[in-house]
């Protein structure tokens, strides 16, 4: 990403959604940008498992877990997997884990919170679905831009 988040809302803002909630960045990269996958799923994820064990391609994985910090969606093992996979980076409606770990990692992560606590891993949830986070909507597809000031979304 060559342009700050705020300077491309200055740019660009009727033309992009901003997730209005306060993220903090777990992973060792802070700036980082690409199209949209998403996921749906609560305290469960078994279906960001599986998906982090594909190719990337730059993708920013955009996960909805119900604002939930209940259970960590992410873990040292699962964001190491993206992060070898080529994900650009992953944000978070919900908590982390192994919060040490992942600072070290070159990898893009914001979140909610962070919480020892395992999640499910029944399945359960949705892949490639229109999100709403913070007031912002989030289409498979859309360009997602990430760093300290936030997260902007192409509508």
């Amino acid at each position: 990403m060559t342009v700050s988040t705020a300077d491309l809302w200055d740019e660009r803002g009727s033309e992009l959604n901003s997730i209005a909630l306060n993220f903090t960045d777990f992973g060792g990269k802070i700036a980082f940008s690409g199209p949209a996958r998403t996921v749906r799923c609560f305290e469960d994820n078994a279906l960001v498992k599986s998906l982090v064990a594909e190719e990337g391609d730059g993708a920013v994985l955009v996960i909805d877990g119900g604002g939930s910090i209940g259970t960590a969606l992410m873990g040292d093992m699962v964001a190491a997997t993206a992060m070898e996979n080529g994900w650009s980076g992953v944000v978070i409606n919900g908590a982390v884990r192994d919060r040490v770990v992942l600072a070290t990692l070159d990898f893009g992560i914001k979140a909610l919170a962070s919480n020892p606590r395992k999640s499910g891993k029944t399945g359960a949830g949705e892949l490639d679905v229109v999100l709403t986070i913070g007031g912002a909507e989030i289409r498979p597809g859309a360009m997602v831009f990430a760093d300290a000031d936030g997260v902007v979304v192409d509508r």
